[in-house]
């Protein structure tokens, strides 16, 4: 254990400006979308949020600010969607996605996400033993995608991507969020009910046993995914 946690201590000690991965680009029936053209651009650049109680754990540090400037692209309720990094995910950790519906009459590209109207649907989580190791299957990844329930709702909607990396995450604030939202107009959905429903900021209070959490001494004998279940509809 102490290479794992000469590695914890390592990563803590990077310096700030270290180039760190960012959720940049749309994925739509298999094809990556140009950076930003349907995902909210931030200014938070290279580093995470680890606030999770500010506005910016929505869509990133100036994320809420740059609805007017990114288009909002059109998808089927079945097809496959998601979102794709500038690199490939290296910290260790977990991935959520979320959506949320503008409601009727608001355009999303002015609406900022507020109120409990965030569901989850997709996560990738970590996989245990029962305490001898623990593996993160997103670690490598460049691109997370899943199933568009057939039932959702037609309209419009935040597609939410949320890495959380908990390399340093073994004291309160350690863990760090990469996130971003997309902007896209659901076509051919049904009437489903997407829930729970949830608040961000609001979802989290930063406690929870799948973020506050010492991932490499001792090892856990399990992993709770933090976050409501997800809905599929």
């Amino acid at each position: 254990m102490k290479s794992a946690s000469f590695f914890a201590l390592a990563s803590a000690l990077l310096p700030a400006v270290s180039a760190h991965y960012r959720w940049t680009s749309l994925v739509a029936d298999g094809a990556v979308t140009t950076a930003y053209e349907y995902v909210r651009q931030n200014t938070n650049y290279n580093s995470p949020v680890t606030d999770v109680t500010s506005t910016d754990l929505r869509c990133n540090t100036g994320g809420l600010a740059s609805g007017a400037s990114t288009q909002t692209d059109t998808v089927t309720a079945g097809s496959t969607v998601g979102l794709a990094l500038d690199q490939a995910i290296y910290h260790d950790g977990v991935v959520n996605i979320y959506m949320a519906k503008a409601p009727s009459g608001t355009d999303i590209s002015s609406w900022d996400g507020s109120g409990s109207v965030w569901f989850k649907v997709h996560e990738v989580t970590a996989v245990t033993d029962g305490g001898s190791s623990i593996s993160f299957p997103s670690v490598g990844m460049s691109q997370v995608t899943f199933t568009l329930p057939t039932d959702i709702p037609d309209g419009q909607y935040f597609i939410r991507a949320e890495d959380i990396a908990l390399h340093v995450a073994q004291s309160y604030g350690g863990a760090q969020f990469y996130i971003s939202c997309a902007q896209v107009n659901v076509q051919g959905g049904g009437s489903g009910t997407p829930g729970p429903l949830v608040a961000i900021p609001g979802v989290y209070t930063g406690y929870e046993p799948g973020i506050l959490i010492d991932i490499y001494y001792p090892t856990p004998a399990n992993y709770t995914q933090p976050g409501p279940a997800v809905w599929s509809g």
